[in-house]
């Protein structure tokens, strides 16, 4: 089992930044891939990005390749999602989600609250 809680969202400039961060409690995080996900008014949750386990593989939607990076710290059992460049239609709830297997889809088993990331135009 493991528990997910996200912070660092909020409201921003078009341009701005953000860095999201999941904090995991629970057994073995090393062992999970994490993934960041988000959903936006009127639409389905998408996935956005996961690194593996390791933190040695990294894998991104394309409208944020360039702009948002993945990054982990297994010693603080905490997954990050830095946010450049932002635009208005990176406006959503973010989450975190986590499973042993490294999907770019939404099945994943284990999911934080969702943190609400808004840009301002």
């Amino acid at each position: 089992q493991v528990q997910l809680v996200e912070s660092g969202g909020g409201l921003v400039q078009a341009g701005g930044s953000l860095r999201l961060s999941c904090a995991a409690s629970g057994r073995a995080f090393s062992s999970y891939a994490m993934g960041w996900l988000r959903q936006a008014p009127g639409k389905e949750r998408e996935f956005v990005a996961v690194i593996s386990a390791s933190g040695g593989n990294t894998y991104y939607t394309s409208s944020v390749k360039g702009r948002f990076t993945i990054s982990r710290d297994n010693a603080r059992n905490t997954v990050y999602l830095q946010m450049n460049s932002l635009k208005p239609e990176d406006t959503a709830v973010y989450y975190c989600a986590a499973d042993r297997r490294m999907l770019v889809g939404v099945g994943y088993d284990y999911w934080g609250q969702g943190t609400q990331v808004t840009v301002s135009s």
